[in-house]
């Protein structure tokens, strides 16, 4: 059963977070933030990208598809060529295979080797599926020496430490703590100060095990079914080194590497590295089709050139001339190729479950890039030690830790994706990472052992869940009810909730930390206010007397009141009200349902699907009388443009998508439709304005519709280059994460000067700022609204 959240697990949470952001989370931010602006600039240069995307993303999916039969086609291609095909049911199963393997070529060796040594040695490129199966733990339990040649991993295997990263394995390192690390393994005789030095050395030592090994272990990016090509992409030499210079190549790679045709490979090629490391391309990609035509190097025989050895061989690789190679590397054995072996081993572990999982089958399609890890904040801050399981880290780790190991693998750090959604635009293969964190996180709550008193939850709660889940996730997921109880008592839930004793209730019992300021209700709601000014009526009457400035715009739109807006911060809602009706729109403001978005964020999809359809049947009514849906938080428009496509039969989720607009991507229609600005509150010209666009609202391509507002009105918007604020929502009220999001805002609100004006569009993004700036930063319908 997973753990339920308590007061010391939160207090052990946070410690061990914190730990990692003051040792590693420094390390980890300089390299993945850096990577992700460098594929920010990678992706802008391919003018072609989403298509490259979406062709990969087919791929992918006609691979997974007709994964069973692509295992018997490669099994066939392979042993035509002369090598062998296993394939793993897991871990175990694998690591018995290679060592078997790595036995019988160690044996070979041996008794043609003078010294007898009986030792079998391996050297291995980077891999995370090997990662996956502790292959290395589970070769030097059978006596075997294993060395891993990729710079990162060595330097692991060095600190016998694991890795922070899908790509980067040693990224939470700086430079030197690395050189420390060797310099106490190895005592070298020059002193090691640069990077190159480091390198130089790890290369010359690297080179002696590879030149020595009996067997060479990599993983594989893809895997061709219809030839047996092995297509490996790295940055360094040593991985094609590991696969053609013993007699022995061992490639380990899950099923879900196959794919069917050479010609598949192009889209992968083009944006791995620019998804990855936003290179333009990787360093190597290598393509192989072992056992390799390639000899094997004779180290014995440096001076013989290969042409004199009677073979007509030509070097394996599409990049086998990189400067690094050995220069004694180009002499043949005597036998030729004759006695090259290559064994593929296809790793199941729990993959063929995951593609029998509607849910979890888009795991499937990932290639291992890292860019869900480069675009998380969250990641940025603790790494992959916190932002991790067993084995990977990142976004797309829930879908894999749960796959492979299990669920309460997953449990530890699920949580930590706060489904802000910029890894959507970042994954090559357009996987909804944050959709599959959500359904694991809805798994782990329903497998929470339940306590005694759930049943009382259960009767009080008006949501859709069973017993099991945590109370502060159910808190969290039933705000709306909380919101307007808290509203009809205001102020006196106000002043309850600053409290000193009600805050360290709330702290002990929900988990809600108590330096986080507390929501301030208002008594008259949104709702209220509309209709105390006269409601549709009234709002008609406003718009009909400013039609002028509305051009030729026929307009008719229903306001929906977000549980924020109507009870907390209404003065945004009615900045938008006004600054509709200024335009010539007529507004309406029902009383509504909450969207599902805050059940959503605690993984509580039953309650979210019943809201879902809740909300479409409030809004299908001013949808049938023309009315177009407008939203002033951005997190409610990314539900209905989004995920109420997995609640809503298609053509009523179609039908709500297209209706619905963003506030300010609304009145930029309208302004480009014939409006007047002038009928807002315009600033003096070029007016300076900083402005922090909510994370799903970019995710959305809404941020530019918001500057062209803002620059329409006279103002100079600046707009924030962080990917996300850090409160995310109930995240930043976590007493286990408040610390990490203060972290991660304390990133943004850094990009801000002292006296600059601030404005933000969403909620979180607003009271986050508020917090670190101290100082009002409102949304920018506030600032464009016409004066009351």
């Amino acid at each position: 059963m997973v753990e339920r959240h308590t007061a010391a697990t939160r207090e052990r949470t946070a410690a061990r977070l914190r730990h990692l952001m003051e040792t590693e989370g420094t390390a980890v931010h300089a390299q993945a933030s850096a990577d992700n602006d460098h594929r920010y600039q990678a992706y802008a240069g391919t003018t072609d990208l989403e298509d490259l995307r979406t062709e990969a993303r087919v791929i992918k999916e006609t691979a997974i598809d007709r994964l069973p039969g692509l295992i018997e086609t490669v099994r066939e291609a392979v042993e035509e060529n002369g090598g062998s095909v296993y394939v793993a049911t897991d871990a175990a199963d694998a690591n018995a295979y290679v060592a078997d393997v790595v036995a019988e070529a160690g044996s070979a060796d041996a008794a043609s080797d003078a010294s007898g040594d009986p030792s079998p040695s391996v050297v291995k490129s980077k891999s995370m599926t090997t990662e996956e199966i502790d292959l290395n733990d589970a070769l030097a339990r059978e006596g075997i020496d294993v060395y891993e040649t990729d710079l990162g991993e060595w330097v692991l295997q060095v600190a016998d430490d694991t890795p922070s990263h899908i790509v980067g394995p040693a990224m939470h390192l700086s430079r030197e703590e690395i050189a420390n690390l060797v310099t106490e393994r190895f005592d070298p005789e020059e002193e090691l100060e640069t990077a190159t030095d480091l390198t130089r050395f790890a290369r010359d030592y690297l080179g002696e095990r590879i030149r020595e090994a009996d067997v060479g272990v990599t993983g594989a990016n893809f895997v061709v079914a219809e030839t047996g090509t092995i297509a490996l992409v790295t940055n360094e030499g040593n991985a094609r080194k590991c696969a053609v210079t013993p007699d022995t190549h061992v490639a380990v790679a899950g099923i879900e590497k196959l794919i069917p045709s050479v010609a598949d490979l192009e889209p992968f090629v083009e944006l791995i590295a620019k998804s990855a490391t936003g290179q333009p391309i990787s360093q190597y990609v290598t393509m192989l089709t072992p056992p390799t035509d390639s000899p094997t190097i004779d180290f014995d025989t440096p001076d013989e050139p290969i042409a004199e050895r009677g073979t007509d061989a030509k070097p394996t690789g599409s990049d086998s001339g990189e400067p690094d190679e050995p220069a004694d590397s180009s002499v043949a054995s005597d036998d030729g190729s004759s006695d090259r072996e290559f064994h593929l081993v296809l790793l199941d572990n729990g993959r063929t479950a995951m593609r029998e999982d509607d849910q979890l089958r888009e795991t499937l399609y990932c290639i291992r890039c890292g860019a869900c890890s480069n675009s998380c904040v969250n990641f940025h801050s603790v790494g992959g030690h916190g932002f991790g399981g067993e084995t990977y880290s990142g976004g797309i780790a829930t879908g894999w830790e749960a796959g492979v190991h299990g669920r309460d693998s997953a449990a530890g750090f699920n949580d930590l994706c706060t489904g802000c959604t910029r890894c959507v635009d970042a994954c090559p293969v357009e996987i909804d990472v944050p959709w599959i964190n959500t359904v694991v996180r809805d798994r782990i709550n329903r497998g929470a052992d339940p306590e005694a008193y759930d049943f009382l939850v259960d009767g009080l709660a008006p949501d859709a869940e069973e017993g099991g889940f945590d109370l502060g996730k159910r808190a969290f997921g039933n705000v709306a009810t909380l919101a307007k109880l808290g509203s009809a008592t205001a102020p006196v839930s106000n002043w309850l909730a600053d409290a000193s004793p009600v805050r360290a209730l709330l702290e002990r019992a929900l988990g809600i930390d108590r330096r986080r300021d507390l929501p301030t209700f208002r008594r008259e709601t949104l709702v209220d206010w509309f209709e105390t000014r006269g409601g549709a009526d009234a709002s008609r009457r406003r718009s009909e007397r400013t039609a002028g400035s509305g051009g030729d715009v026929d307009r008719e739109a229903v306001l929906y009141p977000d549980v924020y807006t109507n009870y907390v911060d209404t003065a945004r809602g009615k900045a938008a009200v006004r600054t509709l009706e200024a335009l010539g729109v007529p507004v309406v403001v029902p009383s509504l349902p909450e969207s599902g978005r805050a059940p959503l964020s605690q993984g509580m999809i039953a309650t979210a699907d019943r809201q879902a359809s809740r909300v479409y049947a409030g809004v299908a009514e001013h949808l049938d009388a023309g009315r177009d849906l407008v939203v002033v938080e951005p997190s409610d428009l990314a539900a209905f443009r989004r995920e109420y496509e997995r609640f809503l039969p298609e053509r009523s989720y179609r039908r709500l998508r297209e209706n619905s607009y963003e506030i300010s991507e609304y009145v930029y229609g309208l302004l480009e439709n014939g409006a007047d600005h002038a009928a807002l509150s315009t600033g003096a010209g070029e007016e300076p304005i900083a402005y922090h666009s909510h994370c799903q609202q970019r995710t959305l391509d809404l941020e530019a519709p918001t500057v062209a507002v803002l620059e329409r009105c006279g103002y100079a918007p600046r707009t924030t280059n962080a990917e996300c604020c850090g409160m995310a929502g109930s995240f930043g009220y976590k007493r286990e994460y408040y610390e990490l999001s203060m972290d991660v805002g304390g990133r943004l609100a850094a990009e801000f000067d002292e006296d600059e004006f601030v404005v933000a569009s969403g909620t979180s993004c607003g009271d986050q700022l508020e917090a670190l700036l101290e100082r009002p930063v409102p949304h920018p319908i506030e600032v464009l609204a016409p004066d009351p």
